[in-house]
């Protein structure tokens, strides 16, 4: 079966184009680099050729309001226009567990704009709602650093990790529409400034964590259920201790 991933040589996409190649699968890592852009179009239509499943993994190389929506309506259109010509069977695409209840930020509504266009293009779907990637921790509590404090909220997070995601991403693939929506998350529900407290203390980051109900996350104030998954989410293997614990010594928050 020909998959084509867009995004497919990140963080996401580059491991789940390895499980679908080890499958037998014939997938297709599409970015900009390798000549297929889903903003201006250019090889979209020669990649989706013959595919059966498209998986977009992309994300907006810009997080501003108005770049963030252009960039996902504009990408979400081309590529469904050009799936739709090429029969594609099974459009997936990855989101965020909580997108719905954080329409405050200019982010969470490009993803929202994103599954609207997915949902109205006749094409059927699978969309993926995952909780926050363990490795974007330290991307995290950087913006929201001030000198050498970290102000973050106390909400709960359900981290997982790339691994867990990609394998969710990879079976996904190989299955049927369910034209609707999935959850994912990480096995364990901690939060955020524990989370980045953990990370501190393995990296010796010298920063403080401060707990800020305040503090705002991709623009928005978190409650506690904000970012967490329902009862029916699939959830990950990998605990983020675990997962702490396999990196490399040098490897600190930024």
């Amino acid at each position: 079966m020909k998959i084509v991933v867009i995004g497919g040589t990140g963080l996401i996409g580059s491991k789940t184009v390895e499980r679908l190649r080890s499958k037998g699968h014939d997938v297709l890592a599409a970015s900009p680099n390798s000549g297929v852009d889903t903003i201006t179009g250019k090889g979209l239509a020669e990649a989706l050729a013959g595919a059966q499943v498209v998986l977009d993994l992309a994300n907006s190389p810009s997080f501003e309001d108005k770049a963030v929506l252009e960039f996902f309506q504009t990408s979400g259109r081309n590529l469904l226009k050009a799936g739709a010509a090429a029969g594609v069977k099974h459009h997936i695409a990855l989101s965020i567990v909580g997108m719905e209840r954080l329409q405050g930020s200019g982010y969470m509504r490009a993803k929202m704009a994103q599954e609207e266009l997915i949902k109205s293009s006749g094409i059927p779907y699978t969309i993926v709602h995952s909780t926050q990637f363990h490795e974007f921790m330290a991307g995290i509590a950087q913006s929201n650093t001030i000198d050498q404090t970290a102000h973050l909220s106390p909400a709960y997070l359900q981290p997982i990790a790339s691994d867990d995601v990609a394998d969710v991403m990879a079976d996904v693939a190989l299955a049927q529409p369910v034209n609707g929506t999935i959850e994912i998350g990480g096995p364990e529900k901690i939060r955020l400034t524990e989370i980045v407290t953990r990370l501190f203390n393995a990296t010796n980051d010298p920063r403080q964590v401060v707990a800020d109900p305040h503090a705002r996350y991709f623009g928005v104030e978190l409650e506690d259920n904000s970012l967490v998954t329902g009862a029916k989410a699939r959830l990950g293997q990998i605990r983020f201790d675990d997962w702490l614990s396999r990196q490399p010594p040098q490897k600190k928050s930024a």
